[in-house]
């Protein structure tokens, strides 16, 4: 997650010993990760840690490679904290003790295709930590949707899940289903409070999750609270959701979920607070920041209840990247004194 322009970054060059502006955001960024990555632990164990480490120290690597193959200073660019805050939340997002080889691979899609082939941080169009979680969930769906029920902080089967060395099988036994996968797959027609009512998940798997969203929405705050994002996209977003959401239920309470449920379950207030709010991909006035996150608290109920992902968040951000130029053209304002720009017309 890039959270400032390379005009900022490349200040850091010449900062001497002081931190410049983009590490100072990004690690307090990374603070504010942690009341949901504690929840996490707690509630998922030590898989949620193995995850975050391996993630950030590939991301590091694997930055450090790229700048040296492209002859550029090396130790400026990691010192803004870019690369391991990709992997934190990169991390954050894979089921609890993913195997080595697919956090790699999933940084290796995020640092090294989704921001440094685009010239670094501050140039990257889509955000990267969902560039490397949507290559991921396509490519191994299987992997990606073994999601743990709760469990003690150590299991048996942690080391060997790291590694990669446990059977596919094994892994597919200890695991169970999320809350929204749960409810996307109950039966047609079955009626909502008897889908409930029958305990379609292991024992405190909805307590769990719920907290973990809260969680996040408290480490949302400290951002706010430190001004390091502002409420338009994260309102814009949840406001959003929270519409269509009681729209879709109201025409069918029996066949979508509730608005509550769609607000703590998965990655909503995650995305809403970490993963919408990278100023590199998203818009940049405060018209268009509306916009952008309205758009994504669209999609993500359109998809979760219409399309084939039970949470879709990483997929509506990166289709909302995509909007942003567009976006960008048609809300960012003229500067006084200037022109009205004539929209087509040659720069």
């Amino acid at each position: 997650m890039s959270m400032l322009h390379a005009s900022h970054a490349n200040d850091a060059s010449s900062a001497g010993t002081t931190a410049p502006p983009t590490a100072s955001l990004m690690r307090w960024v990374i603070i504010a990760t942690l009341p949901g990555i504690i929840a996490m632990t707690y509630c998922f164990g030590l898989g949620v840690l193995s995850n975050i480490v391996l993630a950030a120290a590939l991301g590091v690597l694997f930055e450090s490679g790229v700048l040296y193959l492209r002859k550029r200073p090396i130790a400026p660019a990691l010192n803004d904290s870019s690369a391991l805050l990709t992997g934190v939340l990169l991390g954050v997002s894979l089921p609890p003790a993913s195997p080595w080889w697919l956090i790699g691979v999933g940084m290796i899609a995020a640092v090294v295709v989704a921001k440094q082939l685009y010239g670094g941080l501050g140039h990257n169009p889509f955000n990267p930590a969902m560039v490397g979680y949507a290559l991921l969930l396509v490519s191994f769906p299987t992997y990606m949707t073994l999601w743990a029920p709760p469990q003690p902080l150590i299991s048996d089967t942690l080391w060997a899940q790291i590694m990669g060395t446990l059977p596919i099988a094994n892994i597919d036994a200890l695991s169970g289903a999320t809350p929204l996968d749960a409810f996307k797959q109950k039966a047609q027609g079955m009626p909502a409070f008897q889908f409930w009512a029958s305990d379609p998940l292991p024992d405190g798997t909805l307590e769990a999750w719920r907290l973990i969203s809260l969680a996040w929405l408290a480490g949302g705050v400290l951002l706010l609270c430190k001004r390091i994002v502002s409420w338009h996209i994260p309102t814009a977003m949840l406001g959003s959701l929270l519409i269509m959401a009681t729209l879709f239920y109201m025409a069918d309470a029996d066949g979508f979920a509730s608005p509550v449920f769609h607000l703590l379950t998965g990655a909503t207030l995650f995305g809403a607070f970490f993963i919408a709010t990278d100023p590199v991909s998203a818009a940049t006035s405060r018209r268009g920041k509306l916009l952008y996150g309205a758009g994504i608290g669209f999609l993500i109920i359109v998809i979760r209840n219409l399309g084939g992902y039970p949470d879709a968040v990483a997929f509506a951000v990166l289709l909302m990247n995509l909007c942003v130029p567009l976006i960008d053209l048609y809300t960012v304002p003229n500067p006084m004194g200037h022109p009205k720009r004539i929209l087509g017309a040659p720069r």
